[in-house]
């Protein structure tokens, strides 16, 4: 198996992580989605032009939700419950707004005015984290290795990216600090 993404990726980092946890017999190969032949493999196996995606002989797994459902499909490993994978969602969701705000701050759009998609997005991402703030501690989310993964990857990345000010989240940073030693954790990490 050869899982493809960025080592600045939360998603792929997630990933990683989780073959790390479980000696799942993963590849890990790097790709710059700015680098015109990187960029050409990318949309060769991915036509929505997103990292990161996994290849197993003749299937291709796109999305980092396909690919761990595919890696517990095939290694048989425990399923999240439906509560863990509405945690799930709200992980994604602030994660994937958080792209969004950042990729326009790229593109020289101030994200901070007063306009309704950047206001949305830093709704949701303010909604999300209070919510996980409460959810982080209990147990049904302590129990599932990939809700641990998952909400570790989105933090770290905050942080690496300065994208928002979490010291209002004392549960998030003690959870950010707790984990930050999950196997897989310091080869993936995207400072280096």
């Amino acid at each position: 198996m050869q899982l493809y993404g960025s080592n600045t990726s939360p998603f792929a980092r997630r990933i990683r992580m989780f073959a790390a946890l479980h000696n799942l017999p993963i590849n890990y190969q790097h790709i710059d989605i700015f680098n015109e032949q990187d960029r050409a493999t990318m949309i060769a196996h991915n036509p929505a032009r997103k990292i990161p995606f996994l290849i197993d002989n003749t299937n291709t797994i796109c999305d980092s939700g396909a690919i761990y459902r595919y890696l517990i499909s095939q290694f048989q490993l425990t399923h999240m419950s439906c509560w863990q994978e509405n945690q799930l969602t709200n992980i994604n969701a602030c994660n994937d707004s958080l792209v969004e705000l950042l990729i326009c701050e790229r593109s020289g759009f101030d994200t901070q005015a007063d306009q309704l998609f950047f206001n949305l997005q830093r709704e949701r991402v303010e909604a999300v984290l209070s919510d996980l703030n409460e959810q982080c501690v209990k147990s049904d989310f302590l129990n599932c290795d990939y809700l641990k993964i998952s909400l570790y990857c989105l933090l770290d990345w905050i942080v690496f990216r300065s994208l928002t000010d979490l010291s209002s989240f004392a549960a998030l940073v003690q959870f950010c600090e707790a984990h930050a030693n999950l196997p897989g954790s310091t080869s993936s990490d995207p400072r280096i």
